[in-house]
């Protein structure tokens, strides 16, 4: 009699939770392509899950928002020997955050180094997250991530927590301005699943993103002082042709002439007294992806040179950008006025 019992009781759980899943893929406003799956629907009452939208996935801004912050990882944590490929299953079980906000921060985390149990994991995301929410709500930060959202691989509050830290911690990246995605809200009301469809924005213009962290003296003078500004471009033309004068190249337009990359590892190499071998860069750059390899270049040589990644990216120097050129020359004036 207990056992019918039992297999009455198993076959009514199986019944509901086939009951909303079916609710939940026939729902109105559920986008075509939606994957849901049964078991991840058998919520519990006012209880809700948030999606992504599969056309949002696809999406090239959010593609390219996604390799920006592996690539920013991988970079953060090459030391550590960690290689990032997927957001979703790389950091949902808190290791790699934990190892990103450590690297961050210069601040050690009281947690297991290795967790396989799913209590584990979470108890690493709550440490993790505490430390990380500590941090940045001071600063206005909107908290658009949990422990539950992360471990369930939620990809939209994995992006929001690395998109904060990023700007938080004045990454030498350049996010891409612009990114909205849609997601697919289920919520649990009176038995029943209703869904919507929410936009969320993950980036504005890099201008209110980073204006809060990173505006320093050129956009003062761009903005507020142009006569000064011209001030500073010709100590840093005088600057730049002090040394490229040594190979009979002469600078009047700092904008346009480094904006291919081979005046900036000419000079490097004029600052740093060595001669960079022609085979590891283009010297006549036709095409956008040879000029930008040219710029990463040189900013490998600076970095290797003891200075900082420039905040600027390579692209932004080859579009012509004149802030972050400035900045990049400014750099290196900073570093090397002294030089013969």
């Amino acid at each position: 009699m207990a056992g019918l019992l039992c297999g009455t009781k198993r076959k009514k759980q199986v019944s509901d939770l086939q009951e909303e899943g079916k609710n939940a893929i026939n729902a109105p406003m559920l986008p075509s392509g939606t994957d849901i799956h049964p078991e991840d629907m058998l919520l519990e009452e006012n209880a809700e899950r948030i999606m992504l939208d599969p056309t949002s996935r696809e999406n090239p801004k959010f593609k390219d928002l996604l390799k920006v912050l592996i690539d920013w990882i991988n970079s953060e944590l090459e030391e550590d020997r960690i290689i990032v490929k997927d957001l979703e299953e790389d950091c949902y079980d808190g290791q790699v955050l934990q190892k990103l906000f450590e690297q961050l921060s210069g601040r050690k985390l009281n947690v297991a180094e290795v967790t396989q149990s799913e209590i584990g994991q979470k108890q690493k995301l709550q440490t993790v997250l505490e430390a990380v929410n500590e941090l940045l709500r001071p600063h206005g930060w909107s908290i658009e991530w949990s422990v539950d959202s992360i471990h369930s691989k939620n990809l939209v509050a994995i992006v929001y927590l690395l998109v904060a830290l990023a700007m938080h911690f004045q990454a030498a990246i350049r996010l891409p301005e612009h990114v909205s995605v849609r997601v697919v809200v289920v919520k649990k009301r009176e038995g029943i699943l209703q869904t919507a469809l929410v936009t969320k924005e993950l980036t504005s213009t890099t201008e209110m993103m980073m204006g809060r962290f990173e505006r320093d003296a050129f956009d003062t003078l761009m903005d507020h002082a142009p006569d000064k500004l011209n001030v500073v471009k010709t100590s840093l033309i005088t600057f730049v042709n002090k040394h490229l004068n040594k190979l009979n190249l002469e600078v009047t337009e700092l904008e346009t002439q480094f904006a291919d990359g081979v005046y900036l590892i000419l000079l490097m190499g004029l600052l740093e007294d060595y001669f960079v071998p022609l085979y590891n860069f283009f010297l006549t750059p036709e095409s956008f992806e040879q000029k930008v390899h040219n710029v990463a270049f040189a900013f490998e040589l600076m970095q290797d040179g003891g200075l900082k990644k420039p905040k600027a990216r390579p692209e932004d120097v080859v579009n012509l950008n004149l802030k972050s050129t400035l900045r990049v020359l400014y750099n290196l004036f900073s570093n090397y006025k002294d030089s013969e």
